[in-house]
């Protein structure tokens, strides 16, 4: 999309925006399609575990026997966002100075970072995986860039909140480099809602971010703002990842490990550990805690060409389905969906595009 104005075109709108108001580079009133939101329209309904620690993830290397062991785990709802990044925190801690294979234990979206970033270093990789995609946690994930629900703001320091920094600037620029259809990432423009109205700071999370008054946009809702953003279409960006992993030599074993000692008996001497939530059990990080978020997935829509996150929930277009979310469950172990849980979500963006003001 050209500009901000170019993005909210479309014909068949009846209000005009102003030559003056134009200059200034407020964003054009728009009739946004409407999301038909209706019980009979779910064509699935999903649950993932995050796995979330107060105090944020870790990337960090220890010995393990005769190996070097580096963590790569516990992202809560930033993993696809923080994936590029942290895998390269990680890489940054393992790869310097070590020869010979590497092991990376996980094949969600870690993992299968962790192996491309470590592959295009020049070394020859396996991943060990209980699970592979679309079996992954990472599969269940809504795809927005921007990374959420992954921290206590009073449990987490300023070198770490330093650090989570690089990770979402470098995982941007990585995910930039790869949108298009092949991989499954696309810019949207994202309306959100803010809890204040005051003047908008600048942020590089939010590129061409502007608040806009009521007239400019139909949701039932104050405080919004408009922002572009990438979203990918995880199941198909797994797959990808994972066939380059193919291409470029690597391999992939089915594999549990029931113990850090089992991981320490691997050939590899260096290893990458991106079990997500099972390093509470293999490694003891009793930090670790599942949040469970819970989707409902709608016939897709080609004409649903934005998203929102609004006090309603958040609603993503892709591809393979509309997905409305969501739930942010801490404590809770099983991975499977609720119905009343899924009806009070589906009720609830239902009842949003009932009070839509754009005919």
């Amino acid at each position: 999309m050209s500009s901000a104005g170019a993005a909210l075109a479309l014909s068949g709108c009846t209000t005009v925006q102003s030559r003056s108001v134009a200059r200034l580079g407020a964003t054009a009133p728009r009739c946004l399609a409407r999301v038909n939101v209706d019980p009979s329209r779910i064509i699935r309904t999903v649950a993932g575990l995050r796995p979330y620690r107060p105090s944020g993830f870790v990337v960090r290397a220890e010995r393990l026997g005769e190996s070097l062991l580096v963590h790569n785990y516990g992202h809560g709802g930033g993993g696809i966002s923080l994936s590029w990044g942290s895998s390269r925190l990680a890489t940054a801690l393992g790869l310097p100075g070590h020869s010979g294979p590497v092991a990376v234990i996980g094949s969600g979206i870690m993992g299968l970072t962790t192996t491309r970033l470590a592959q295009e270093a020049g070394y020859s990789v396996t991943i060990y995986t209980e699970t592979l995609p679309p079996g992954t946690t990472s599969n269940i994930a809504g795809g927005q860039i921007y990374p959420a629900g992954h921290f206590d703001n009073d449990m987490v320091t300023p070198q770490w909140r330093e650090q989570a920094a690089a990770a979402a600037d470098y995982s941007r620029r990585r995910f930039q480099i790869m949108a298009g259809d092949d991989y499954g990432i696309r810019w949207l423009p994202t309306y959100d809602q803010t809890r204040s109205s005051g003047p908008l700071a600048p942020d590089p999370m939010f590129p061409g971010r502007v608040r806009l008054s009521a007239d400019h946009h139909p949701f039932p809702a104050d405080n919004v703002v408009r922002y572009d953003t990438m979203y990918v279409e995880t199941g198909r960006f797994m797959e990808r990842l994972l066939r380059d992993i193919r291409i470029a030599g690597g391999a992939v074993r089915v594999r549990r490990f029931n113990s850090a000692a089992e991981v320490a008996a691997l050939p590899e001497r260096l290893v990458f550990n991106c079990t997500g939530l099972g390093a509470a059990a293999l490694f003891g990080d009793t930090e670790l805690v599942p949040v469970r978020g819970q989707l409902a997935v709608l016939i897709p829509q080609p004409e649903i060409d934005y998203a929102y996150a609004l006090r309603a929930g958040y609603m993503f277009p892709r591809g393979d389905g509309i997905l409305l979310g969501g739930t942010y469950e801490r404590g809770e172990y099983v991975a499977e969906p609720q119905p009343q849980d899924i009806a009070d979500i589906v009720e609830s963006h239902r009842s949003l595009m009932a009070g839509w003001r754009c005919a």
